[in-house]
C-alpha cells in the first residue's frame, strides 16, 4: 500500500501544477495581465506555465523529484506571497495557506524521494544492479 499511496500523492501534487499550466495557456493574455498588475513582469509567463507543466509531469513520473519538488515547493512560496496576501480577505488566506500547504508537501517529497513506482527508484535500483556486478 505504501508503493500505491507514494504514486498517488505524486499524481495529486503533480496534476495541479500540470492544469493550472494548461489553463495558462488558454487564458494567455488575462493571466499576464494579472501578472503585471500584481507586479511581475508578464514575460515571465512562459517561463512559469513549463515550470508549472513540466514540473508537474515530472512529479507525477518521479524523475529528477528533488528538483522538481524544491522548484514547485518555492515557486509555491512565492505564488502565495505576491497573489494571496491580502489577509483581510479570508478566501486569499485560505490561498495562501494551501499554497504553503502544498510547498510542505514538495518539501517532504524533496526528502523522502518520488517512491517505488517512479523513473528515479529505477534508475537508482538499475545503478545498483549494475555496481554488484
Amino acid at each position: 500500500m505504501e508503493k500505491v499511496s507514494q504514486l498517488v500523492a505524486r499524481v495529486f501534487l503533480g496534476h495541479l501544477f500540470v492544469l493550472a499550466g494548461i489553463g495558462k495557456i488558454g487564458a494567455y493574455e488575462g493571466t499576464q495581465g494579472y501578472m503585471e498588475a500584481m507586479g511581475v513582469p508578464g514575460v515571465l509567463l512562459p517561463l512559469v506555465i513549463m515550470l508549472q507543466v513540466g514540473g508537474g509531469l515530472a512529479i507525477i513520473a518521479g524523475w529528477k523529484t528533488k528538483w522538481a519538488s524544491i522548484a514547485l515547493a518555492t515557486f509555491s512560496v512565492v505564488a502565495a506571497v505576491i497573489f494571496h496576501n491580502n489577509f483581510a480577505d479570508q478566501i486569499q488566506m485560505i490561498l495562501f495557506m494551501k499554497n504553503i500547504s502544498i510547498a510542505g508537501g514538495f518539501l517532504l517529497l524533496s526528502v523522502y524521494g518520488a517512491g517505488a513506482y517512479s523513473f528515479d527508484n529505477r534508475r537508482s535500483t538499475s545503478n545498483l544492479a549494475v555496481s554488484h556486478s
